[in-house]
Order: C-alpha cells, then structure tokens, then sequence
C-alpha cells in the first residue's frame, strides 16, 4: 500500500486529526498562541507545552490559568476544525489521574504523556526519559491517564535513555499493549544525546511495522526536505515539527505543500507583530515584553538581522519599545 500524502486526514482514537503535519510539544514554549499559530500555517493537530501533573493536582493557580488555557480559535482555523492536545508529565499514578480528570473537564481532546524528556531536573522526579527505566510505572501512569480523563491517550518517548539502548521501543509496545494508549510520537534518538546525533529512522520504521496504532516520527526534522524523506523511510502515520518551526511557521506550510517560497521581508515582521500581539493578549504588556525575549531571536535571524539588532531587542523594557524597534526593522539578507 502507498503511504498516504501528509495532506490525508487520519485519527487517533477515533479522534479526527485533519492532517499529517503535527506541532510537538515544546517546553516552556508551547502555549495556546504557539499551538494557535502552527494551525494557522496548516498544522492539523498541536500539542502543548508540558504541563506538571503535580501542579494541576495541588492547584497551582499558574498552571491551572495559563498553563491549561485553551484558546477557542485553536479548534477552527480557516474552516479546518483540529483537536488541543494537552501534555503532562509526572511519575505518579494517582495524581496523574487526577490531573487527566482535570484536563478533561478544561476541554482538551487529547492527553499526551511526557516520557522522553531528557532535562536532569524531570528525570531527578521520576518523569519524563526516567520512566524509560522504569517500565511498569509507566504503563501504570499512561493507564491512570486514560481511565481518569476518559479521553485517548498519546505517549511521547525517546528510543532509549543512553546512547545504543533501545528500551524505548519495547515500552511503545508494552504501553500500546497493557495501557490502552491509542498513539505513540516517537523521537529515534537517546534522552542521553538530547537534540545532538543522527535519528535512528530505521529503528522508528520498525516500530512503525510492529504497532496497531500511529507512529508519529519526532526529532532532527528542521526542513521540509528533511521531513518527507523521513516519513516516507520509517512509513510514519504523522510528522511533528518541534526547533525547526520556532520562528518558522511557514515550514508547515511547506511540508504541505502550501507554498514553496521562502516568506518574505514583510510577512516575517508582520508574523512577529503576530506574536507581540498574542503574548500581550496572553499574559499583560509587562509578563509579555519579558516572556518575549525568548521568541525575538528566531524571528530576527531569519530576517538576517545583525547583533546590535538582536541587542536592542533583549534589551528592551516594554512592549512599545519592542514594536518601534519591528517598525524599523530594515530588510536584509533572509535566511531559507
């Protein structure tokens, strides 16, 4: 059978998911406006940042307020209806429960489990590429999601947790298997080389042939080329675009096949006010002009901006200060 055209809908757990082309979940990042953004540049599905079970259980009011804020624009976008997914992490069983009812209530579609973030201060918890380790409590903590929530449930994981192991897979398999989870997004290279290393494509194509339910390939895809050739060697059901969108939304674009250029001078900076606007809306002019400093290099470099360019930016004390300096910004040399 041909693999289908990333364009092609497909579901998981019964949850329509109108493309193939997916945003991973980005640490620290992915906020509703992140997630509203990737579905505006045709992404059919957009997990969120990872979210603390632990902190949901308690109450932290942060978490419960921006954290899970789930934004109405993110389920239609240009007519194209698409389903929040909602990352958690935490090695508990019970206080995942709880968080996944909460979860539920607060309207996500989909719950999506960290288990393969490699970051020391996760790991240390039990969480995320830790419980690669610790197999049974993760086929307990993906079961009491499940059951908590009522919702289909998605696991992120890494291939191993140290160079040459691949222990990953063969919890794909157990928690396909004993916990009912209805997708696995599977990043084909140890927690231990985090981003650095080539994805083992040949690894993810085997757990392709051996799982009941969708694979979606994760890791080192940063460019459109890159992506299609990946997909069509592993034989993935999906692709989730995570460093390589940051700043580059218009890579869903070109994955799709939606447009072939690379965006102009004008629809960067435009794209920027963009996202001014929306952490503005998201968090208040003051959170915001800080919160930003993180997001105004992606932008700038693919204008070609020079340093005292990117300076001015991660020096500035307000939101207006930020928008005079997009006005002035000059056209360059853009990056592809």
């Amino acid at each position: 059978m041909p693999q289908p055209a990333l364009t092609e809908p497909f579901e998981i757990g019964g949850i329509p998911i109108a493309n193939r082309v997916l945003l991973a979940p980005l640490a620290g990042i992915g906020n509703w406006f992140v997630r509203l953004q990737a579905r505006r540049f045709g992404a059919g599905m957009a997990v969120s940042e990872m979210v603390s079970s632990h902190a949901i259980h308690y109450g932290n009011e942060k978490t419960l307020t921006e954290l899970l804020r789930i934004d109405e624009r993110e389920r239609t976008v240009a007519g194209v209806a698409g389903p929040v997914s909602i990352q958690l992490f935490g090695p508990d069983p019970e206080i995942m429960r709880s968080a996944a009812a909460t979860v539920a209530e607060r309207g996500a579609d989909i719950i999506d489990l960290n288990m393969g973030c490699p970051v020391p201060k996760v790991c240390k918890t039990g969480a995320g590429a830790a419980l690669i380790k610790d197999p049974d409590t993760a086929i307990e903590v993906a079961r009491a999601a499940r059951e908590g929530s009522g919702l289909p449930v998605t696991v992120k994981l890494r291939s191993g947790a140290r160079t040459g192991e691949t222990d990953g897979f063969g919890l794909a398999r157990r928690l396909v298997e004993e916990a009912g989870v209805s997708a696995i997004a599977f990043h084909p290279r140890s927690a231990q080389v985090q981003h650095k290393g080539t994805p083992d494509y040949e690894l993810a194509a085997r757990l392709v042939d051996e799982l009941p339910v969708p694979v979606i390939l994760s890791g080192g895809l940063s460019d459109d080329e890159h992506v299609l050739a990946a997909y069509e060697q592993t034989g993935a059901a999906a692709v989730m675009l995570a460093r390589g969108a940051l700043g580059n939304p218009w890579l869903f674009s070109r994955v799709l096949g939606m447009r072939e250029t690379v965006p102009t001078h004008d629809e960067i900076v435009d794209e920027l006010s963009w996202v001014v606007d929306r952490a503005e809306e998201h968090l208040g002019a003051e959170r915001a002009a800080r919160y930003l400093r993180k997001f105004y290099p992606w932008y700038l470099d693919r204008l070609g901006a020079g340093r005292a360019d990117q300076e001015a930016f991660q020096s500035t004390a307000s939101l207006i200060e930020a928008r005079e300096l997009i006005a002035a910004l000059e056209p360059a040399a853009l990056v592809a």
